[in-house]
């Protein structure tokens, strides 16, 4: 009985986390993404743990952290090394098989997106961490969870989009 509890409850955040992050990929100020991410991805660490997937849920709540420092410190090498030790650690003690990976990737590309890269650069970056943690999703039995990653794909590759047209139109003034 619990773990049909468990499940619906895992998809009820995996759809919050969806209406999130499309709010938020879908913005284009870097401030208000990252700041909508760190809510969307207590959503998504609550999830994983609901499902038991926990080296996503070690790496969500991480995400949270990395999502802080980068607004605080951004560009800087040694938060982002900090934030990837701290994964590294977690992962290595939540780990249960190569279903972990895709997480583990993910965390990687957003954590070098998230503290070297701004503008179009940062958002490729979590497009392809977004493509990892859709498979985590996917593994870890979450609908929710992977609509919202597919959905992501789906906005940041426009608001990519706008953002380049923007600068061929008014090159210098957008980054």
């Amino acid at each position: 009985m619990f773990e049909s509890y468990s499940t619906v409850a895992g998809q009820f955040f995996g759809l919050v986390s969806l209406a999130l992050c499309v709010w938020a990929f879908s913005s284009k100020q870097d401030d208000r993404l990252l700041m909508l991410l760190l809510s969307a991805n207590v959503a998504f660490a609550l999830q994983f743990m609901l499902f038991e997937s926990w080296t996503a849920a070690a790496l969500s709540l991480l995400v949270i952290a990395r999502v802080a420092l980068a607004r605080h410190y951004p560009g800087s090498k040694i938060a982002m090394v900090v934030v990837l030790a701290a994964s590294g650690v977690a992962s290595v003690l939540t780990w249960q098989s190569w279903a972990d990976l895709p997480a583990i990737v993910a965390m990687v590309l957003g954590t070098v997106g998230m503290f070297l890269l701004r503008g179009i650069p940062m958002r490729v970056s979590l497009g392809l961490a977004a493509l990892a943690w859709t498979l985590s999703h996917i593994l870890a039995g979450s609908v929710g969870g992977a609509l919202a990653e597919a959905l992501v794909i789906l906005t940041n590759s426009i608001t990519i989009y706008r953002l380049y047209r923007a600068k061929k139109r008014y090159p210098g003034v957008i980054d």
